[in-house]
């Protein structure tokens, strides 16, 4: 009895020894990966380094300063007095939709479901919504593919953009407007962030800048897209809407100094 008994206090000795080694050695292991992480979140947050900012090319003057044109857009875009509003409306953002349609089709080529996984502008993603509000996210390419067909389904047709004389507008007309000029801002957006530089080896990017700048100028005296969905561009927005100075006048040439004439020079006689 003694002899059973002593072996089993050893083995009950033995039990309690290794389950405080192994107690011990998982407090260790805990330390050591609390450990770890601590010290990489001192410089790194959440174990994971920042993203750094990429460098906007697009905001560089050597390109901010490429314009087609250099007078003051606002004067392209205020409602004329003999115009109805809506007439201007649809002319107006029917000629951005051909323009932003023509400026994407030259870097098409390079707007792939590889090269552009997704519909991007700084730290944004755009996603679609279908007709029935489902939320897809998309390529650029499908993206912009499905911006433009809806664009074109709307701006043709006879009962939302008419055409024939004395045809009203639809009620939802305005509403419309905003809807495309927000999609086609997405497009623009996309073009300065993922493609600038297939742009600028174009030699495009004055084309592109003023067709944004005349583009964000419509939209603002208009009201036709709200400003927190522009806001991601206000930095590009502020270099391009202002309008430039006016060159400094060119000083007129002065006239070479004439010699004095013959009875204005002083003579003396002698005595």
């Amino acid at each position: 009895m003694v002899g059973d008994f002593c072996s089993f206090s050893g083995d009950k000795t033995d039990m309690h020894s290794q389950k405080n080694a192994k107690n011990g050695l998982s407090c260790k292991m805990v330390l050591q990966a609390v450990g770890k992480v601590l010290r990489k979140s001192k410089t790194k947050p959440n174990g994971k380094k920042p993203p750094a900012e990429e460098k906007k090319q697009y905001l560089e003057p050597e390109f901010t300063k490429i314009r087609v044109v250099d007078f003051d857009l606002k004067e392209l875009v205020v409602l004329p007095r003999e115009i109805d509003l809506n007439e201007w409306l649809a002319s107006n953002t029917t000629t951005f939709f051909n323009l932003i349609n023509l400026q994407y089709s030259t870097i098409s080529e390079f707007c792939t479901g590889d090269t552009c996984q997704a519909m991007t502008a700084c730290n944004t993603i755009y996603y679609w919504y279908d007709e029935r509000g489902k939320k897809t996210k998309c390529t650029a390419p499908q993206y912009v593919d499905f911006v433009m067909s809806l664009c074109q389904k709307l701006v043709t047709d006879e009962e939302i953009f008419p055409t024939k004389y004395g045809k009203e507008f639809p009620n939802s007309f305005e509403s419309l407007v905003k809807k495309i000029c927000r999609y086609l801002f997405h497009v623009l957006a996309h073009l300065y962030w993922a493609h600038f530089k297939e742009t600028v080896a174009m030699d495009l990017q004055g084309h592109l800048n003023t067709l944004y700048a005349h583009f964000i100028v419509f939209v603002r005296e208009f009201n036709l897209v709200d400003p927190k969905e522009t806001c991601i561009m206000d930095d590009l927005s502020e270099v391009l809407c202002t309008p430039a100075p006016p060159p400094a006048p060119t000083p007129a040439p002065s006239a070479p100094a004439s010699a004095p004439s013959p009875s204005s020079q002083n003579h003396v006689t002698e005595r």
